[in-house]
């Protein structure tokens, strides 16, 4: 009978064990994987506006803008080094091609190289305006922040692909070396690049307005 009892007591206190509550312990691991997320997002977010921010930087910025016009496809001479803004000289028009095959096309002064010459005509592979579309002169940040995540406006790209665009393209790198006498647009083509990525990871946020 002793023995008999001595089992019966181990059971009671085993059930009694697995009915108890959460143990102290248990307390941490069981906090760590409740911890709302609000705080990561809002902070990501947050690091996602300031990337942004640097990238309207660049895009507003006349080097890149001055060509990102509309649809009288006439680019614009603006910067310090121009005073005032002004539509380019010699009654230049890009046409609808956006490269002058209508009237003379941009290649005929703006060759594949720069010349290092003050306010000698900028030289770069492929000179070209960008695709109406895409305009960015006299756009808000909101306005081309939502024109570069919608691939019917940016080129039909990914988020990666206007990252790389940005950063490879022997064209847009001009904007960053444009020769002297021209103010160069703000940053590098490297920085520009992982500011669309951190943008990008961070859900690309537009500003509001």
């Amino acid at each position: 009978m002793g023995t008999m009892m001595k089992q019966a007591a181990l059971i009671a206190i085993a059930i009694v064990g697995l009915s108890s509550p959460i143990r102290a312990q248990d307390t941490p691991a069981t906090a760590a994987n409740t911890s709302p997320p609000q705080t990561q997002t809002a902070a990501t977010i947050t690091e996602g506006l300031a990337a942004w921010q640097e990238v309207y930087g660049v895009a507003s910025h006349p080097r890149c803008a001055n060509c990102h016009v509309g649809e009288d496809n006439i680019p614009v001479w603006s910067g310090p080094s121009y005073g005032k803004r002004q539509s380019h000289g010699m009654n230049i028009n890009a046409g609808e091609s956006r490269i002058g095959a209508e009237y003379i096309q941009c290649q005929t002064c703006h060759f594949s190289t720069q010349r290092d010459l003050p306010h000698a005509p900028p030289g770069a592979p492929n000179w070209h305006l960008a695709p109406v579309e895409m305009q960015w002169i006299d756009k808000t940040s909101a306005e081309i922040c939502q024109q570069l995540k919608n691939p019917e406006t940016n080129g039909d790209r990914s988020l990666a692909e206007i990252a790389e665009h940005i950063r490879d393209d022997a064209l847009v790198a001009w904007g960053w070396a444009p020769g002297p006498g021209r103010e160069p647009a703000p940053g590098s083509a490297e920085q520009t690049f992982r500011a669309l990525k951190t943008w990008a990871a961070a859900g690309a946020p537009c500003p509001q307005g």
